[in-house]
């Protein structure tokens, strides 16, 4: 197909393009384990990354990981077949078997046991701890370790958001001059397709995002913690000057190419200064936590902006940022949404703009 010129068609007085799509397939829960072997085949050997320690009887390696990254929790109670009971903060929740490690009847492991010449220990359902990886050779415990990575970060991409670093920009005074502005485009707009108050952001929950997380435990947490005070002390202060950073939400822009069809629709920010001091400062906070693997590096750089309308908001106030892509056994899960009609808005509030002091972290 020509990207310049795509089919046209016509329905309702409309025109659309039509894209070729190439649908995407995921695994069934039986074939999870041909899925696994596939991503186990591409991992790559490093030489000297992993610690292996010598032993009198070998060589052993230990991995470090969450247990609900290999225990995957399921709150849905109405369907638990396959799923085992646990108290989890007092509730009674249900735990999938560990089964994309281990495997169904421990297939997985005995292949990566057998095709690595090693022993590889796994806590029980429930419990936390570490992964043992033992055998009479370093390389091939330094191929099960690999491989195991390989796994765990799979899953853990598959799991959904539980923190995001940011910026809030929800001063009292953002707040109502934001609540000024929605209330001004459902004056001027709301006869536009798909405009209505629900799709608005709450203005206590304004904010800036650097990244989003996955954090499963409370090592994982602390661990965020320190490595935002690292932040700090290394580079934060000598950026800001240990000053707030005053910034400006000025402009309104659309994430997707149809203003007709819009999703999102999001505030510019930068620094009122006009300097690049903000934006520094989240892209290296940002480098930080890709390099520790608490944030998966999907870009280089982080995209300044406040949202301030979602269609996720029309049935799930709560929806931005926290919905997860996939299921528990990595079924694409697909979210449909009403798009909204976004050329009025945009023509009218063009020059829609704030200030923010912000508070020095």
């Amino acid at each position: 197909m020509e990207v310049l010129r795509p089919q046209l068609i016509k329905i309702g007085g409309r025109v659309y393009r039509k894209n070729p799509i190439q649908e995407q397939t995921y695994q069934h829960e039986e074939e999870d384990d041909d899925y696994y072997q596939g991503l186990m085949e591409c991992a790559e050997e490093p030489c000297e990354t992993y610690e292996v320690v010598q032993t009198l009887q070998g060589f052993r390696c230990t991995v470090k990981a969450p247990s609900l990254l290999y225990n995957l929790i399921c709150f849905d109670t109405s369907n638990y077949y396959g799923f085992q009971k646990i108290a989890l903060d007092g509730q009674n929740v249900y735990t999938r078997r560990p089964e994309h490690i281990v495997g169904k009847r421990g297939d997985t492991r005995k292949k990566l046991e057998v095709e690595t010449k090693t022993s590889i220990s796994i806590p029980k359902p429930g419990q936390e701890g570490e992964i043992v990886i033992t055998g009479q050779h370093r390389s091939g415990v330094i191929s099960a370790r690999t491989r195991i990575d390989v796994l765990l970060l799979t899953f853990r991409r598959k799991q959904p958001f539980t923190h995001f670093l940011a910026f809030f920009l929800n001063e009292a005074e953002v707040q109502e001059r934001f609540l000024k502005f929605q209330e001004e485009v459902l004056e001027k707009c709301s006869m536009d397709h798909g405009v209505d108050s629900s799709i608005f952001q709450n203005p206590k929950k304004l904010h800036l995002t650097i990244g989003m997380l996955v954090l499963l435990s409370e090592q994982e947490i602390q661990q965020t913690c320190e490595m935002l005070q690292q932040c700090k002390e290394e580079f934060i202060d000598d950026i800001s000057g240990g000053k707030p950073l005053e910034v400006e939400m000025a402009g309104i822009e659309y994430m997707n190419d149809d203003p007709g069809m819009v999703d999102v629709l999001y505030a510019k920010v930068h620094m009122k200064d006009g300097s690049n001091r903000l934006q520094e400062l989240v892209d290296r906070v940002l480098e930080r936590f890709q390099a520790s693997g608490l944030i998966v590096k999907e870009w280089n750089s982080v995209k300044l902006h406040a949202t301030v309308m979602n269609t996720l908001f029309r049935k799930d106030p709560n929806a931005e940022g926290r919905y997860n892509l996939y299921t528990a056994d990595g079924k694409y899960i697909f979210k449909e949404r009403e798009s909204f009609d976004g050329r009025n808005i945009l023509k009218v509030f063009h020059l829609y703009s704030q200030s923010i002091l912000g508070k020095p972290l």
